[in-house]
C-alpha cells in the first residue's frame, strides 16, 4: 500500500506539473505572437500580404491564433490597428510605398476589406506607390486590389470576376424523411424573414428571393463601382467580363485593362528600381509586413492626458447570459456590463458602438439597448456596422446618435421570430426513443426535449401565447426603432418586416446616417465630443481568463482537426441547423450569407 500510494502521489504530482508546463509554455507562445522585435529600416516597403487574421475585435483569448496540432500560431490584428498602421505609413518617411501580394492564409470579411480600401485611398493621398501582384485574383482580392496605382499578374494567373451570389440550404425535405417537424411563429408582416425558412420550406419564398436578389445586386454594384473608378473601365464592360468569364487567362485580363502587366515574382525587382526604391544594405529591397508594422505603430500613445474615445466590440449572435464575450458570441449581460462601465469612465467623453452581428436573442438584445440607452444620455454614441448589424444587432443599434455604416454593412432584418422542432416521431420510429411522465397542468412539459427535439407539438393554448409573445417583441423592436431613429413608426413599419438592406440602402431609407467606415466612426464621435483636435482612441475590452481562452481554443482546434474545406461547410450548416434546434424564447437573428 505505501508503494501504491507513493506511486499514486507521483502520479498526480506529475500530472500537474506537466499541466503547469504545457500551460506555460501556450502562454508564452500566445504571447510572442503578439509581440515583435521588428524594426523597419529605411527605403521600407509596407507589405500587405493577409497572412493574418484581421478582426474587428482585437483578440481578448491569448490562445486563439494557436494550432494545437502544430503549435505554431496565426497572428489576429484588429481592424482599428490595421487601419491605424496605413495612416501612420502615409507620413512615415521610412516606408516608400505599399506592396499588396496575398497569400490568403488570414481571414478578413468582405466589410473589413472595404475600410482597408478606403484607408489605401486616403494612403495614396500622400503621393506614395501602390503596387499589386499577384499568381492569380480572386474576385474580392481583386476587388480590393483594384485601388493600386499599377496591378501585375503572374503571365499563367488570371482575374476571376463572377458576381455575387447567396445560397441557402434547405433542411424541411431531410425533416420530412426523419419524422421532424418544424413550425414557425412570426408576425404576419414579417413576410421577409427568412431564418425560418430553411426548416418549413423547400426553397426561397418569394419575398426572400427578391431581397436576396436586392442584396447581391447592391453588393455587386458596390464592388463593380469601385473598380471602375480605380480603372477607368465601365461597369457594363465589368459585367460582361463577369458573365463571359474572359479574364480567366492572363491575356485576356491584361486586354481587358484590368491588369497592367504580365511579370514573374522576381521581376518586381525591376518594378521597385522603376519607382526610385534604394536597397537595404544586404542588397535586398525591404519588406515589412503588415502584421509587424502593426506592432511597431502599436496603440495611440499621443497625449496620455488627452480626452479619449472609446470603442466597445459587439461581435457575434446575440445570447443571453453573463460570460467573457470571445468575439464569437456578444453575451448579453456581459455587454451591457462593458457599456456600463465605458458611461462611467469620466475620461472617456464619447463611445464608438462596433457592432458586427446578426442578432440572436430578443431579450438579450434588449438588456443590450437599455444600457446604450443610458449611455447615449450621458455621452455621444456612434454606432459602426461592420459586415452584419441585423436584427438584434441593428436594435442595439437603433439608440445611437448616428450610425455609420459600410457599403456592404447588411443591416436591417427588423422582425422577430420563434420556431419549434418536433420530432417525437422520429425519436420513436427511427431511433427507438419513447417518452413517458406525469403533469400538474396542461403545459407543464411544454417545450420539453430530448436532443433539441420537442417531444409534442404546441397546444392550442401554447401557439396562442407563443403568437403573442413574437407580436408583442415586434412591436416594441418597430417602436424603438422609430423612437431612436427619430422616423414616424408607420414609416419604419414600412422598411421592417424584417427586410434585409444593404449599407447604401440604409442610408437612403434613414436607417443609418452615412456610408463609412470605423474611421469615419471615430471621427464623427470625437467631434460630436467637442474634442476633434485632440483625442486618444481607446478600447474598451473584456478580458479572458487563460483557463477559459485555453479550453475555448482547444475545443475550436478539435472540432476543425482533419476537415477539408467541403467538410468545414457541412460543419458550418449543421452547427446552423443545431441552433435552430437548440433556440428558446422570441429571436431576433438574420441568417443571410454573400458569396462574393
Amino acid at each position: 500500500m505505501k508503494i501504491f500510494w507513493a506511486a499514486l502521489l507521483a502520479v498526480v504530482v506529475g500530472s500537474i506539473l506537466s499541466g503547469l508546463f504545457w500551460l506555460i509554455t501556450l502562454v508564452g507562445i500566445a504571447g510572442s505572437a503578439g509581440t515583435s522585435a521588428t524594426s523597419v529600416m529605411p527605403n521600407s516597403i509596407l507589405k500587405i500580404d493577409f497572412a493574418d487574421n484581421i478582426t474587428d475585435s482585437p483578440a481578448t483569448n491569448p490562445f486563439a491564433g494557436i494550432n494545437f496540432q502544430t503549435m505554431q500560431s496565426t497572428r489576429t490584428l484588429s481592424l482599428l490597428s490595421v487601419l491605424r498602421a496605413i495612416d501612420a505609413a502615409a507620413t512615415d518617411e521610412r516606408i516608400k510605398g505599399i506592396y499588396l501580394n496575398f497569400n490568403y492564409q488570414g481571414t478578413i470579411s468582405m466589410a473589413s476589406l472595404e475600410e482597408l480600401r478606403e484607408a489605401i485611398v486616403r494612403f495614396k493621398q500622400s503621393g506614395k506607390f501602390v503596387v499589386a501582384y499577384n499568381d492569380t485574383y480572386p474576385q474580392a482580392a481583386y476587388y480590393f486590389a483594384s485601388v493600386a496605382d499599377k496591378i501585375y499578374l503572374q503571365p499563367q494567373g488570371g482575374v476571376e470576376l463572377t458576381g455575387v451570389s447567396s445560397t441557402l440550404i434547405f433542411f424541411k425535405g431531410a425533416f420530412d424523411k426523419l419524422g421532424i417537424s418544424a413550425e414557425a411563429f412570426r408576425p404576419t408582416v414579417c413576410k421577409y424573414k427568412s431564418a425560418v425558412e430553411p426548416y418549413i420550406l423547400t426553397k426561397m419564398s418569394e419575398p426572400n428571393r427578391r431581397q436576396n436578389q436586392q442584396m447581391c445586386d447592391q453588393m455587386w454594384d458596390v464592388m463593380l463601382t469601385a473598380i471602375a473608378e480605380s480603372r477607368g473601365i465601365e461597369k457594363q464592360t465589368l459585367n460582361t467580363i463577369a458573365d463571359e468569364l474572359s479574364a480567366m487567362l492572363a491575356e485576356d485580363a491584361l486586354n481587358l485593362h484590368l491588369v497592367d502587366g504580365l511579370i514573374y515574382a522576381d521581376q518586381m525587382d525591376d518594378v521597385w528600381a522603376e519607382l526610385g526604391v534604394e536597397k537595404g544594405i544586404l542588397g535586398n529591397y525591404e519588406m515589412v509586413s503588415l502584421g509587424d508594422y502593426c506592432s511597431v505603430v502599436g496603440a495611440d500613445m499621443k497625449n496620455l492626458s488627452a480626452p479619449k474615445v472609446g470603442i466597445i466590440y459587439a461581435e457575434g449572435q446575440i445570447v443571453d447570459g453573463d460570460l467573457d464575450n470571445d468575439g464569437q458570441t456578444i453575451y448579453g449581460t456581459s455587454l451591457a456590463q462593458t457599456i456600463a462601465e465605458a458611461r462611467n469612465d469620466e475620461s472617456i467623453k464619447a463611445v464608438v458602438l462596433r457592432v458586427n452581428s446578426p442578432g440572436g436573442s430578443a431579450l438579450a438584445s434588449d438588456v443590450i439597448w437599455r444600457e446604450v440607452e443610458l449611455l447615449k444620455a450621458q455621452k455621444p454614441v456612434i454606432v459602426s456596422m461592420g459586415s452584419y448589424a441585423a436584427s438584434g444587432g441593428y436594435y442595439i443599434s437603433a439608440p445611437a446618435d448616428a450610425i455609420v455604416a459600410d457599403r456592404l454593412t447588411l443591416t436591417g432584418s427588423i422582425g422577430v421570430f420563434g420556431m419549434m422542432i418536433e420530432g417525437g416521431d422520429m425519436l420513436r420510429n427511427k431511433l427507438g426513443i419513447t417518452t413517458d411522465g406525469v403533469k400538474t397542468n396542461s403545459s407543464a412539459d411544454f417545450g420539453a426535449n430530448v436532443l433539441g427535439l420537442q417531444l409534442r407539438k404546441p397546444n392550442a393554448v401554447e401557439r396562442k401565447a407563443l403568437i403573442r409573445s413574437v407580436d408583442k417583441v415586434y412591436e416594441t423592436f418597430t417602436q424603438k426603432v422609430a423612437t431612436g431613429r427619430n422616423l414616424p413608426l408607420e414609416r419604419v413599419l414600412e422598411i421592417a418586416e424584417g427586410r434585409v438592406w444593404c449599407g447604401t440602402e440604409a442610408v437612403q431609407i434613414g436607417l443609418a446616417d452615412t456610408n463609412g467606415g470605423l474611421h469615419a466612426a471615430i471621427a464623427l464621435a470625437a467631434d460630436k465630443a467637442g474634442i476633434a483636435d485632440d483625442f486618444r482612441v481607446e478600447e474598451v475590452l473584456g478580458e479572458m481568463s487563460p483557463f477559459m481562452a485555453l479550453m475555448q481554443s482547444l475545443g475550436a482546434q478539435v472540432r476543425g482537426v482533419l476537415l477539408d474545406s467541403r467538410t468545414l461547410e457541412l460543419q458550418r450548416e449543421a452547427e446552423q441547423l443545431q441552433q435552430a434546434m437548440m433556440l428558446e424564447g422570441v429571436q431576433a437573428y438574420c441568417p443571410e450569407r454573400v458569396e462574393f
